[in-house]
């Protein structure tokens, strides 16, 4: 699990409460358990969450807040509160250290002063010499068509990440009408991913732990529902939370999505640290990467995140040459992965990952190297250029174009 700090807001000021949640929701290594209007209920919000943090602000009732933070410092020192006010009166400051805040902090409040301080609370509580908490790297695994290789991308890279004793990892199931990533990892599971959509507002950490299903590699598996009416209830906005949730959880998640590229993909999209589209040497599937890409550019920040993966390399039949498609593609290719469909068939067919079914194998060597890529071990990568040099040449390749 990474190193989140969980934290409960009180302000009875909307406005300012809005302000600070939105701030609070936009970083990775905080997770918001609750926010409160009111001072006198925000015991029991403190009682029954038990939050990293409190945050109370002053400025609605400045002798209720101030005896609220004496309170609290009392009943719940393990939780640390930090004050908000717009004022900068020496005397409120003083009164307020003295009742028991860790830090006072000024409204309105610029992000860089929050991250600071809740990255002094994380080196208090969890002891980090380089400061901050670990954040969460989230791949999403997306295809340039049906049946090049998400899945068994997806399922055993995050075995290869829950290798490493240091990491969490969870894989989400996106496919919502056809995943099979449960088949890959054997596993039966208890709970889907519309289970924790119906509930991901009552939902905590340890609760979230309980409803995902644990494999023996020590993946975490969220997997898509099991009948289809319930695909109905996964919105873009319900996966949001489910993926805030989840990030707040792990140090890596790992995300299979569907090929319709639909508003909840395009949600896990947005929400990855990189996101890897997987292809095959062949005219429709690098025809179908020049399509998304070209979509891709419309959406800012994106391309920047996309890294091509080729898969079934050495393939014979029907494969274009790795440098015809690099000329095609206008960009370098992330990486290779060798066909080895004897392999993937048997590991499929067992349940059991590439790393116990064929360690040696060079598939999963090459999904080894893939993995220390991702997680900026390979110096020797380098891939901007290719990326940067590609942003206006999508469309001289796309049929009606001009050259």
């Amino acid at each position: 699990m990474t190193n989140v700090l969980r934290i409960a807001l009180v302000d009875p000021n909307d406005d300012t409460r809005d302000s600070l949640k939105s701030m609070l929701l936009g970083m990775d290594t905080v997770w918001l358990e609750a926010d409160c209007s009111r001072y006198e209920f925000f015991p029991d919000v403190i009682e029954q969450t038990a939050p990293d943090v409190g945050v109370i602000s002053l400025d609605n009732d400045t002798e209720k807040s101030i005896r609220l933070v004496q309170r609290l410092a009392s009943d719940a020192p393990d939780t640390v509160i930090l004050a908000a006010s717009e004022s900068t009166d020496g005397h409120l400051i003083l009164q307020t250290i003295r009742a028991g805040a860790r830090e006072f902090l000024t409204l309105p409040m610029s992000h860089e002063d929050l991250a600071a301080a809740l990255t002094r609370v994380s080196q208090h509580k969890f002891g980090t010499s380089e400061g901050g908490a670990r954040g969460c790297e989230v791949v999403a695994i997306a295809g340039a068509t049906g049946g090049v290789g998400t899945t068994s991308a997806a399922v055993n890279l995050g075995c290869i990440f829950a290798a490493d004793n240091r990491n969490s990892v969870a894989l989400l199931d996106l496919d919502l009408a056809l995943g099979d990533a449960d088949v890959f990892l054997d596993a039966i599971p208890d709970y889907t991913l519309a289970d924790v959509v119906q509930n991901v507002s009552r939902l905590d950490i340890q609760l979230l732990k309980q409803s995902l299903t644990k494999h023996s590699s020590g993946l975490y598996l969220l997997p898509r529902p099991v009948e289809l009416h319930d695909t109905l209830g996964i919105t873009d906005e319900s996966l949001r939370k489910v993926i805030g949730l989840l990030k707040a959880s792990f140090t890596h998640l790992v995300i299979d999505l569907s090929k319709t590229y639909s508003a909840v993909d395009m949600a896990a999209i947005e929400a990855a640290s990189k996101v890897l589209l997987i292809t095959q040497l062949d005219l429709p599937c690098l025809r179908n990467v020049v399509r998304l890409m070209m979509s891709f550019e419309e959406i800012e920040g994106l391309q920047s995140k996309i890294e091509i993966v080729v898969n079934r390399a050495g393939l014979e039949s029907g494969q274009i040459s790795l440098k015809k498609a690099k000329e095609t593609l206008g960009r370098d290719i992330y990486a290779l992965l060798p066909n080895d469909y004897r392999t993937m068939v048997e590991v499929r067919n067992n349940g059991v990952p590439l790393i116990n079914q064929a360690p040696k194998a060079p598939i999963t060597q090459a999904l080894r190297d893939l993995a220390a890529k991702l997680q900026g071990k390979d110096a020797s990568a380098e891939t901007g250029e290719g990326s940067k040099s590609s942003e206006s040449k999508w469309k001289m390749f796309w049929p009606g174009a001009k050259s």
